[in-house]
């Protein structure tokens, strides 16, 4: 940024980042007001709940461990946080996140203390715990949404959805297909009870097992919506279902909702929801897969706003350019949105390119190219010496003869 923005200095955006004392969150609060203004209180206003990562080196970033990589589909070293998006059709954006602190993290009190982690975080959540909190002051920002979806990895955690069904919140959040349903009002302890008249055990099943059983004409085609591509249609299940287990007092009457591609009957989603039984087969298929719309704001978040480049080892500085990134989508999306009648295919991208041409840029004659080349050997060599320097921290003494 400082070979390019006009009179910027390093050092005064380092401190801003990660020393100056504005409050991220007081930001990310506006920003999801913001948001909700331009995407919120309509019927196809939705909330999505995803994680994502990012890939570190070193110890020192905050929560940084070994961690599973989704995308990546491994174990490495990196931090994740649990993010939320606000989605209206196919308008989407960032507007709130909470980082994720492994067990390694809260049990260490001086590693937490170094990092700048509150006191108040230095307790071990969930992410579906921290996704709780985010859907929660969502609706203390006044952010208006007729739904909450998530993945399989947020739909296994049965405290979530309870959560969200004793606060009158609607979801629609993925399952795995191992997830087990049963297909009758079970008793207070489930499979084991017998009903009141005497019959078999309400009948018990993983959702997958359900799916085998049904006729290939139990299927409907139903449409979602348009897309780069083509018209995106997809075959669809619903069924009511009960669900007793963990600590759940009480069975819970929810819909099963599935999907799978047209001509491809491997391709499946399974998902539980909460709306009205009334509600059309089409209408849940499309809610569903809305949820599709969150990797996209991650794809956008990261290519255009920078989102995964940052060189932040704090909590502090973490969630300054969390913010940071955050207003900066919604900019992106606002200015889509002002220009929607006249470049209705504006997109991100097309923004930051126009930007970066007409935007004041320094200008860089030889003696500034020099400097900037001579600045960067500084740093590499700054960070050579830090390498041998903990290097030789490290080392044994040499043993006595």
């Amino acid at each position: 940024m400082t070979e390019v923005v006009p009179g910027s200095d390093a050092q005064a955006l380092h401190h801003f980042l990660a020393h100056s004392p504005w409050d991220a969150r007081a930001v990310m609060d506006q920003v999801a007001r913001d948001l909700d203004a331009l995407l919120g209180g309509d019927q196809d206003s939705c909330l999505l709940l995803d994680e994502t990562c990012f890939p570190k080196k070193g110890r020192k970033s905050v929560g940084v461990a070994r961690q599973w990589m989704g995308l990546q589909g491994k174990t490495d070293n990196c931090q994740v946080a649990v993010f939320a998006a606000l989605a209206r059709g196919t308008s989407v954006s960032l507007m709130d996140t909470e980082l994720y602190l492994p067990k390694e993290w809260v049990e260490n009190t001086a590693r937490c203390e170094a990092a700048g982690v509150p006191v108040e975080r230095q307790a071990l959540k969930t992410k579906p715990a921290l996704a709780l909190e985010i859907v929660q002051r969502a609706r203390r920002n006044g952010v208006r949404f007729s739904w909450v979806a998530a993945d399989g990895g947020y739909g296994q955690d049965r405290a979530l959805l309870r959560a969200l069904d004793d606060a009158g919140e609607t979801f629609v959040v993925d399952v795995h297909r191992d997830q087990r349903i049963f297909l009758e009002e079970p008793g207070s302890q489930g499979r084991q009870e017998t009903r009141a008249d005497g019959g078999a055990p309400a009948p018990c099943l993983r959702v997958d097992q359900w799916v085998a059983q049904q006729p290939e004409t139990a299927w409907q085609e139903v449409w979602i919506r348009h897309s780069s591509r083509g018209e995106l249609r997809v075959q669809a299940l619903r069924r009511l279902v009960w669900l007793l287990e963990g600590k759940d007092s009480k069975t819970r009457c929810w819909q099963l909702i599935v999907t799978r591609e047209v001509g491809d009957a491997e391709a499946i989603k399974y998902s539980l929801s909460n709306a009205a039984a009334t509600i059309p087969l089409q209408r849940l298929a499309y809610m569903q897969r809305q949820r599709y719309w969150i990797e996209r704001a991650f794809q956008e978040a990261k290519k255009e706003a920078g989102l995964a480049e940052y060189q932040a080892r704090s909590w502090q500085a973490w969630y300054h350019h969390m913010a940071l990134a955050m207003m900066a989508l919604l900019f992106l999306l606002r200015e889509r949105q002002l220009q929607s009648e006249a470049m209705p295919l504006l997109s991100a991208s097309d923004v930051k390119t126009l930007l970066a041409k007409l935007l004041p840029c320094r200008d860089v004659d030889r003696e500034e190219l020099l400097r900037q080349i001579q600045h960067r050997h500084r740093q590499r060599q700054a960070a050579i010496d830090s390498a041998y320097r903990r290097q030789k921290s490290r080392a044994k003494p040499p043993q006595g003869i």
